[in-house]
């Protein structure tokens, strides 16, 4: 990868992002499981304290409107989603809260979101005292923040929420343990490089759960959901149209957003993310599931790609 601080530091040591423009919803009522059990694709009402996962919100077309981290609380659901379905998001809850004793708070102004991630960050994290999860999507106090074991770049790390008024003294903090601030558009170029999707990039309002290749949003025997017809028809016929998947070359040209990914001649996909370092382009595109298998070399703007598999 190319040797900005930032970028090195996430590639060889332990960097900071800066996640606080994402979106946080804290969900409180004694409805608040069986609410949002029934608006996600996962089986929220099976999470206990400490515990969390990653789900789809979606529409009665079964297409994903947002994604989240949902953490569970003992008090309450706290909800991480991309800054642009903040709003949209909690109107889409707040319509289906009728008779329901669930409360909806908008606490992204009153909070921060960090990123310790890289090779060295874990171990970092054991250094200055951190008591870093180990289950996926799983979170412990670390007084007087929240820490969980989300990465938004797809390399080793944990995410850290805590009071906004306490932001620079967690960054103090994990400076001083040797972690370097990184840019937005470092956490980007690793996030590609580890063929992580994200929403409003690679998987967007129009996609269904089974193309983005991501199923550990999805539990196929937790009851109805919003949308949830759409998801088993697809899932019992087995067939699907395309695909989310990465792709690597070898060239320093940057492919183009949209570019077309060719095989046999014609246009059979096309880019949804891309980056380029050292020599080599890399990104994710989404393509006809046919040709979706890791290995198939496919052309991208006259360059020979190979397809490969994406992150969890």
């Amino acid at each position: 990868m190319p040797s900005t601080p930032g970028l090195q530091a996430l590639s060889d040591s332990a960097a900071i992002i800066d996640l606080s423009d994402r979106g946080r919803i804290r969900v409180t009522g004694q409805d608040r499981a069986r609410l949002l059990h029934a608006m996600t694709t996962n089986h929220v009402q099976g999470l206990k304290p400490g515990e969390g996962q990653y789900t789809f919100f979606l529409n009665a077309q079964g297409q994903i409107q947002a994604d989240a981290y949902v953490l569970c609380f003992e008090d309450h659901f706290l909800l991480d989603v991309e800054p642009q379905t903040r709003q949209s998001l909690y109107e889409h809850l707040d319509k289906f809260i009728i008779a329901d004793d669930v409360t909806l708070e908008d606490v992204t102004e009153q909070t921060f979101a960090l990123g310790m991630e890289g090779p060295q960050a874990l171990r970092l994290a054991a250094e200055i005292g951190m008591t870093a999860p180990h289950a996926a999507f799983s979170h412990t106090e670390w007084d007087p923040y929240s820490v969980a074991a989300i990465s938004s770049t797809g390399a080793p790390g944990v995410r850290i929420y805590g009071p906004a008024l306490r932001k620079d003294d967690a960054i103090g903090i994990l400076t001083s343990s040797g972690a370097i601030e990184a840019m937005a558009a470092d956490a980007e170029t690793c996030r590609v490089a580890h063929f992580k999707p994200r929403y409003g990039h690679d998987i967007t309002e129009r996609s269904l759960p089974q193309e983005t290749q991501q199923m550990q949003a999805v539990h196929f025997q937790k009851g109805c959901y919003l949308g949830q017809e759409i998801v088993e028809r697809v899932r019992s016929r087995g067939h699907i149209n395309r695909l989310l998947v990465g792709f690597t070359g070898e060239s320093d040209h940057l492919p183009a957003l949209g570019a077309k990914i060719a095989y046999g001649g014609k246009e059979d996909g096309e880019v949804t993310s891309a980056a380029v370092a050292n020599g080599r382009f890399f990104g994710l595109a989404l393509v006809r599931a046919q040709i979706a298998a890791p290995g198939t070399i496919v052309g991208i703007d006259g360059r020979p790609a190979t397809l490969t598999a994406l992150a969890a």
